[in-house]
């Protein structure tokens, strides 16, 4: 069982590690898999191209740790580039996509925090025609 209020106070102390010296806007990330943390921060890059969005970073330190468990939920908190206030922040397609390809991700929750309050979306409603392995199969295999 996903003890969602220690996901999204996880991600929420990621957004104090971000380096985000271009945008100054600011994530935190959190997944929770086999009843542990892993947390992610965005970390930017003069070339933007090379910026790691908080989400995969969260998704890197699990693998990093060996791939425990299958990730049930990821939490997500946000602050804006210039008021420092907390911002509703969805992934991006970039991390939808790799959430898309962790074991159990039909099963994935997304939690998002607004500064007031969280919600909760599947990660299925936010990429319900994930591009995946079947897709690289030709039909002349």
């Amino acid at each position: 069982m996903v003890d969602v209020e220690a996901l999204l106070d996880a991600a929420r102390l990621q957004v104090d590690n971000s380096r985000a010296p271009y945008s100054r806007f600011h994530v935190g990330a959190a997944l929770w898999s086999d009843s542990q943390i892993f947390g992610g921060c965005n970390v930017e890059n003069a070339s933007y191209g090379l910026t790691l969005c908080a989400e995969r970073g969260a998704v890197m330190n699990w693998a990093a740790a060996g791939a425990p468990g299958t990730p049930g939920a990821i939490a997500i908190a946000a602050r804006g580039a210039d008021s420092g206030e907390w911002s509703l922040a969805m992934p991006c397609g970039a991390c939808r996509q790799v959430l898309s390809e962790l074991p159990g991700s039909t099963e994935l929750t997304v939690w998002i925090w607004d500064g007031t309050s969280s919600r909760s979306v599947s990660l299925l409603e936010l990429l319900p025609h994930a591009f995946n392995a079947a897709d690289l199969r030709s039909d002349e295999e």
